[in-house]
């Protein structure tokens, strides 16, 4: 079967790989739609682990149920990627994204783990959730990168009437925004370097104002409007000039919550955090139930995931997908991708 694997910096190739073979254990899954992740993106320009098969958004048909009694063929499902080891203190308590084994098969961020950039991948069966009939196959494609800002949302400690700052206008952070409006913060703003991005985030009113991230009075600017600094303070993008940016914007005795990735070393002046007394954050993925739920929120239309989603590609168009999600003037966000098509 067809597949897009990753083949140098930036470059990806298409290849044929095995399909997968039903065990009695994994749920052989036909993929519907798979969604391109920020995390993804890293991987790309990286250009490393060659060979790798990523997706881990992905919405898709059961084709075999493997030892799951509860499923059968046709089923409509999604599957938190991950791969904890079920065993742990941190996945007893439900705190899956904190195994030590979580990332080590996870699909599509794994070689050994094919993901939804090719047609049918291996799922195992305990991540497997069926969806409900009312939620279409892009929707579900969607509920992963909800449940990472459902999560920083909910570390935020986001109270009624907080001024919430989100650094970074990708899913991830348009996803943030919409998670702090829903937990009630009265004013919800956003920077963003790409201005096609940032006002975007107006438009699909997740944020009440757009502020350009490069303006070199961007800090006095937003002080001023806040009369001192945001109660909490989401980074979503992971370098270094954003993670200074939230320490400097955050009130004193305010929660900054790290969701971007930096692979990196990032220079920072601790003095900031130490003088204001802040709570620095860190947030990676979601548990469990925070995945469920967002598979709720969706099928009880209390969020609209279709509005994020700006394109839907084949396989033959990866490439493409990804030169324009990191062009840096394009507004996209969210492009998903049909194997079928």
């Amino acid at each position: 079967m067809k597949a897009v694997a990753i083949k140098d910096v930036k470059q990806f190739e298409i290849k044929e790989i095995p399909e997968p073979k039903a065990d009695g254990k994994k749920v052989i899954i036909e993929v519907s739609k798979t969604g391109i992740c920020g995390s993804d993106i890293h991987y790309w320009v990286n250009g490393e682990p060659k060979g790798l098969v990523m997706g881990h958004e992905f919405s898709g048909v059961v084709l075999d149920p493997g030892d799951r009694l509860d499923l059968i063929k046709g089923d409509r499902v999604t599957a938190l990627p991950i791969s904890p080891c079920g065993k742990c203190e941190a996945c007893r308590n439900g705190d899956v994204q904190f195994c030590p084994e979580t990332w080590n098969q996870a699909v599509g961020l794994s070689v050994d783990n094919p993901g939804g950039l090719t047609s049918k991948i291996a799922v195992r069966s305990d991540m497997v959730i069926k969806v409900p009939d009312n939620i279409k196959d892009e929707e579900v494609a969607m509920v992963e990168p909800l449940a990472v800002g459902l999560h920083a949302a909910h570390l935020g400690r986001i109270a009624v009437g907080d001024d919430v700052l989100v650094i970074g206008a990708g899913i991830i952070g348009l996803a943030s925004a919409e998670f702090a409006k829903k937990e009630g913060a009265s004013y919800v703003a956003i920077t963003e370097t790409n201005k096609a991005r940032g006002q975007k985030a107006v438009d699909l009113k997740v944020a009440d104002e757009y502020y350009d991230a490069s303006d070199s009075d961007l800090v006095s600017k937003l002080m001023a409007k806040t009369n001192g600094g945001f109660d909490v303070v989401i980074e979503c993008v992971g370098n270094g000039a954003a993670v200074n940016s939230a320490l400097s914007l955050v009130k004193p005795g305010g929660i900054v919550v790290l969701v971007g990735v930096a692979t990196d070393a990032v220079p920072t002046y601790t003095v900031m955090a130490v003088m204001k007394e802040l709570v620095v954050q860190g947030a990676i993925a979601y548990t469990y139930n925070e995945f469920k739920s967002c598979i709720d929120l969706i099928a009880r239309k209390q969020v609209d995931v279709l509005k994020f989603v700006d394109d839907i590609v084949p396989l033959e168009r990866v490439q493409e997908a990804y030169e324009r999600l990191t062009s840096g003037t394009d507004a996209a966000v969210k492009i998903l991708v049909d194997p079928k098509k």
